[in-house]
């Protein structure tokens, strides 16, 4: 879907339910509510999906950026959250050997229970924003500036321009995503999750939230790596001894890279934490740890061609 090149865009990071830290950085940009939307006079936000789960006010976050789109304030893509939750309510074809498109697993289950909890009492609403989900385009480009959840890959996004409408998806293509090996399962995971790799075998990796993983989330812009070091892109780095092993050549063919000399692109999804910086002088990832008490944060984009450090603005999570 196509953004205004010559407009002015504040673009958010993951919110997670984290409304009232969310209204401290609108104030901050210099948003005021009026009529019951944030609204700025020049700008408008883009919001890089994941709304939901996780965080204190989920409903609340909901309702503040539904009501900026649907008045022309904002735009917001989906995130990986947002697609777990059409996924857990939408059955699955009879011949995918699933229930549902998303697996009711202790996993998903865990992740949605504070959004199913915070909708127990609203389920028309819950219903409806389930709805609105299916509206949010998968990504955003312009001439100069690209807006995904989690990695922009353009084979994957030349062939979505093909199959869906302004990148939103469709119930075909949803239904689609129940089988893992067709090409709608695997586009959703790479946009909405990003790019990953099997960890060395007999390495696992335990999250905070107590899930264990035998794969780890790499970085897509390394232009030569040689570690496994070299590539990794989570809060979770990995055990010293296997960062320090080599890639083979197999593996560095299977990397997929976005070049420097690409559109500005900008991401959210991968809880980094420090200063907010840009990654390279095309890259921003734009989600630091909000739900976890680190920082919500917003990009200033005017008509620079590369990425200033000067205009990230961000609010520290107040416990």
């Amino acid at each position: 879907m196509f953004v205004d090149p010559e407009r002015s865009y504040d673009l958010i990071g993951d919110v997670h339910g984290c409304a009232h830290t969310l209204v401290r950085l609108l104030d901050l940009l210099g948003y005021r509510q009026h009529g019951g939307v944030w609204r700025h006079p020049r700008r408008q936000v883009i919001f890089l999906g994941d709304i939901i789960d996780r965080g204190p006010r989920i409903r609340e976050a909901l309702h503040l950026v539904h009501d900026m789109v649907d008045a022309g304030q904002a735009h917001c893509i989906m995130g990986n959250h947002e697609f777990n939750a059409l996924g857990w309510f939408t059955p699955a074809p009879p011949d995918s050997g699933r229930t549902f498109v998303r697996d009711h697993t202790p996993r998903y289950a865990k992740l949605l229970e504070q959004t199913f909890e915070q909708f127990e009492h609203y389920p028309d609403e819950w219903r409806a924003f389930r709805e609105w989900f299916l509206q949010l385009p998968l990504y955003l480009e312009s001439e100069r500036f690209r807006v995904v959840h989690a990695c922009w890959d353009n084979r994957v996004i030349d062939q979505l321009r093909e199959r869906l409408q302004d990148g939103r998806l469709d119930p075909a293509f949803l239904a689609e995503a129940a089988y893992p090996d067709r090409f709608a399962a695997k586009a959703l995971d790479r946009l909405l999750r990003g790019t990953d790799m099997p960890l060395p075998a007999g390495v696992t990796l335990t999250s905070a939230e107590g899930f264990t993983r035998s794969f780890f989330r790499t970085k897509f812009w390394e232009e030569n790596p040689q570690t496994y070091g070299d590539v990794v892109f989570q809060p979770d780095g990995l055990p010293e001894q296997a960062a320090r092993l080599p890639l083979s050549d197999s593996q560095k063919s299977r990397l997929f890279l976005y070049g420097p000399d690409d559109p500005l692109l900008f991401v959210g999804h991968y809880w980094r934490s420090g200063t907010p910086a840009p990654i390279r002088p095309n890259l921003a990832c734009l989600d630091y740890s909000a739900v976890m008490y680190g920082k919500l944060v917003a990009y200033r984009l005017d008509r620079e061609p590369l990425l200033d450090p000067a205009k990230f603005v961000w609010v520290e999570v107040e416990q």
